[in-house]
């Protein structure tokens, strides 16, 4: 398992995008299904971005980190 997010990329799912589903989760009420899956989702972002890697990023060969990606 080789890095694929790039070093912004990572800033902006761990800084912007977690913080912004966790409001959203809120603003939808914690208990609903829309604020289970809004914090589903930004633990996975908080994951993603400690981990440097996106396993959705590597099914739609997506590179971030700036280096190229090998064809299945």
């Amino acid at each position: 398992m080789h890095k694929n997010t790039g070093d912004i990329d990572r800033k902006i799912r761990g800084l912007v995008v977690a913080p912004l589903l966790l409001v959203a989760a809120w603003l939808f009420g914690f208990a609903t299904i829309g604020g289970v899956i809004s914090i589903v989702l930004a633990a996975v972002m908080v994951g993603t971005a400690a981990v440097g890697f996106c396993p959705l990023y590597q099914l739609l060969h997506i590179d971030t980190a700036g280096h190229a990606t090998k064809d299945a």
